[in-house]
């Protein structure tokens, strides 16, 4: 079973590696030692860019996965997968 569209894989691998690109870039700043606050700000928009790839993920999998599940009579599969991520997202 495919589990992401390739639409959505596209856009999550282009995410990805743009966090990748600020990741080294937060690297950078801690290296040359740049100011706490715009270190902050910058780890702050990679918590929210992951976030983000975590949304696309999440509905994702609810619109596929999930409804799959729910067609073929797993209900309690879908219901404990959807606690589960309730919870992750949560943290």
């Amino acid at each position: 079973m495919k589990y992401l569209n390739d639409g959505n894989k596209k856009l999550i691998i282009r995410r990805l590696k743009l966090i990748e690109g600020q990741v080294r870039g937060l690297q950078k700043m801690i290296e040359e030692g740049i100011y706490c606050i715009d270190v902050i700000t910058q780890t702050s928009a990679v918590k929210q860019a992951l976030s983000n790839v975590e949304d696309i993920l999440l509905e994702n999998h609810l619109e596929s996965c999930i409804v799959n599940q729910v067609r073929t009579g797993q209900i309690s599969k879908a219901k404990q997968e959807i606690l589960k991520v309730y919870k992750l997202k949560r943290r």
